[in-house]
């Protein structure tokens, strides 16, 4: 019983440990410390074989806990005893504890596809002056990993004035932003960007 619960933590463990990554941005914004967002970026590299891991570990503690059982033939009495040695199992033995905690490690896993909606829609009515205010640039990001990452580095430059449009790319490493030039400045959206934790790296103005 003692290794069912090793093996149920083991999975646990290595199921966050494979989301934490896209998981502290998010947790990072709710915080409000932001530059703690790309703390967990190293991590990323090792995803998919923690992610095989959980795989395994569960699996191979529900093939432990679904595999028929010996009878042993016993006279002897068990109603004086608890349940976990009267061959009930207790709740953290149960086949729900087991399905519960596989759920969550499945939740955990597919976290970095559906953590962008953790982020609030930044919707900006934005009066321009002149078309030739409006500038182009593209910066490269260094630490991005998943879509909450894009959607932090996003939050943060909206929160600036004069931005018209920001998309960012964790695949292309990058972010491309559309601002007024009349109301912040290269070197502020820069600023923006690096206090998420993330790294301009490079700049590229059209």
């Amino acid at each position: 019983m003692k290794k069912d619960k090793k093996l149920i933590g083991a999975g646990l463990l290595t199921a966050i440990a494979s989301s934490l990554c896209c998981i502290t941005p998010v947790l990072a914004l709710i915080s409000g410390t932001s530059g703690v967002a790309s703390t967990f970026s190293w991590l990323e590299p090792f995803r998919p074989y923690l992610i095989g891991f959980t795989i395994l570990v569960l699996g191979f503690a529900w093939y432990q806990k679904l595999k028929p059982k010996k009878e042993i033939d016993c006279e002897c009495e068990t109603d004086d005893l608890p349940a976990s040695k009267a061959g009930k199992p207790s709740f953290l033995q149960s086949k729900l504890f087991l399905g519960i905690v596989t759920l969550f490690a499945i939740s955990m896993t597919v976290f970095p596809y559906y953590s962008s909606v953790f982020y609030p829609k930044t919707e900006k009515k934005i009066i321009i002056v002149a078309k030739a205010n409006i500038q182009t640039i593209n910066l490269q990001v260094k630490g991005m990993t998943c879509a909450a990452c894009e959607e932090h580095i996003n939050h943060s430059v909206n929160q600036l004035n004069g931005i018209l449009k920001v998309k960012s790319s964790y695949e292309n490493g990058n972010t491309k932003i559309e601002f007024d030039n009349s109301k912040t400045t290269i070197e502020e959206i820069k600023k923006a960007v690096n206090a998420t934790g993330y790294s301009v790296i490079n700049t590229k103005e059209n």
